[in-house]
């Protein structure tokens, strides 16, 4: 479990430090007119025998956007950037950069640059040799190459190491190496396929600020295939999230965890309770949702639900809040373990239904902490309602 993301996500507290950094790299709107290239994925199909790993996938990229592939591992991420590169035949759809196709054309001519998760470094090469390599295929020799060996290293912060061979340098330069060789040949697309997976997690976020400076110094379109949805979430200006070859909601970092449109998006982004219930009435806009915990609430509506329906309510942890005395809209717990994090305490605690509950507040001493039986909505609170028959966020 990622603490950072799912007990208190990124956008529900104040970032620091490197955190800060990074989000201040977005969005690209503000940053930099966009340089970049549109990249459009027209209803992709990928098979392997009878399995389908991608099924129907359509994404519109605009032009100098960071967009982040984010699922679990099988979910098809890492197999659509695959097409997209070239290194892998589609069964079905269209790929296109401005517009025109590029699915016939070898992955050598696509204008594509990728750095992999291990880097794929040439062990016998320099660090100049390596930057060098691909413009060094195309044809090019000379000053020229040279020149633009520099500039790569330069931008990268490596010029001092350019005669050094990979073994000689720590996981964090090997990274600036391979993307100052993807940037070398000024691709159309940057494709980076998990690049900071084998990095430990100060490594990992100095190096997620360098890979935002540089895309949005150059304004290129890049698509970033992650698991961890800190990165997707601090990198990307859009998210898609994938599950079972299947896009389920293609959107701002935001609205992914405040509304997300499936149960999956809603519980593989970040922590939520998923609180059973049924829909007791609906009064135009409004819906009274009973809760099995022993609460009832009034919601906004849900769309495609009626009422006498089987529903789940989602509330992520920092919506709920513990009082030692009932309210109206309360419902009675049973207080478990309290884990201090940081300035946060994660609460543990189970409802009457037998529901297990993680309520997320400011850590601080609460006059009477153990006797606080009693829980509820935050008044800024936001719930999700889904149908109870809606396939399990874990699955």
């Amino acid at each position: 479990m990622q603490i950072h993301a799912t007990l208190g996500t990124p956008l529900a507290s104040k970032p620091s430090g490197k955190e800060a950094d990074l989000q201040a790299l977005a969005p690209a709107s503000a940053q930099v007119a966009p340089a970049g290239r549109t990249l459009d994925v027209d209803n992709l199909t990928v098979r392997y025998g009878t399995a389908v790993a991608v099924d129907g996938v359509s994404l519109a990229i605009e032009p100098g956007e960071v967009v982040a592939l984010l699922g679990p591992s099988g979910c098809g991420k890492t197999t659509l950037l695959r097409v997209i590169a070239g290194f892998v035949r589609q069964a079905g759809g269209r790929v296109l950069v401005d517009g025109a196709g590029i699915d016939h054309l070898p992955a050598n001519q696509r204008n594509v640059g990728i750095v992999f998760q291990n880097y794929a470094l040439f062990p016998h090469m320099t660090v100049a040799e390596n930057v060098a390599y691909g413009l060094r295929a195309r044809g090019q020799r000379g000053a020229e190459v040279s020149q633009r060996v520099d500039r790569m290293l330069d931008m990268v912060q490596l010029g001092a190491f350019r005669e050094r061979l990979p073994r000689q340098l720590s996981g964090g330069q090997q990274q600036r190496v391979a993307l100052a060789r993807a940037l070398a040949v000024e691709p159309q697309i940057l494709l980076l396929d998990e690049p900071f997976a084998a990095l430990d997690r100060n490594l990992r976020l100095d190096m997620q600020i360098e890979v935002k400076r540089l895309q949005r110094q150059l304004g290129l379109t890049t698509i970033l295939v992650t698991h961890d949805q800190d990165e997707a979430m601090s990198v990307a200006d859009r998210i898609a999230v994938m599950n079972k070859g299947k896009v389920e909601q293609f959107d701002a970092p935001v609205a992914i965890y405040d509304r997300p449109q499936t149960l999956f998006v809603n519980g593989f982004i970040g922590t939520t309770n998923l609180l059973p219930g049924k829909i007791a009435g609906i009064v135009g806009d409004t819906a009274t949702v009973a809760l099995d915990a022993g609460a009832t609430l009034r919601l906004p509506a849900p769309q495609g639900v009626a009422a006498g329906a089987a529903v789940v309510l989602s509330v992520r942890p920092e919506q709920l809040v513990l009082s030692p005395v009932a309210t109206a809209d309360s419902w009675p717990i049973e207080p478990g373990l309290s884990l201090p994090l940081g300035s946060q305490l994660v609460l543990e605690a189970r409802a009457a239904c037998g529901t297990a509950l993680k309520i997320v507040e400011p850590r601080r001493r609460t006059p009477g902490e153990g006797q606080r039986r009693f829980c509820a909505l935050a008044s800024d609170a936001r719930p999700s309602i889904f149908p109870r028959s809606t396939s399990s966020a874990t699955e």
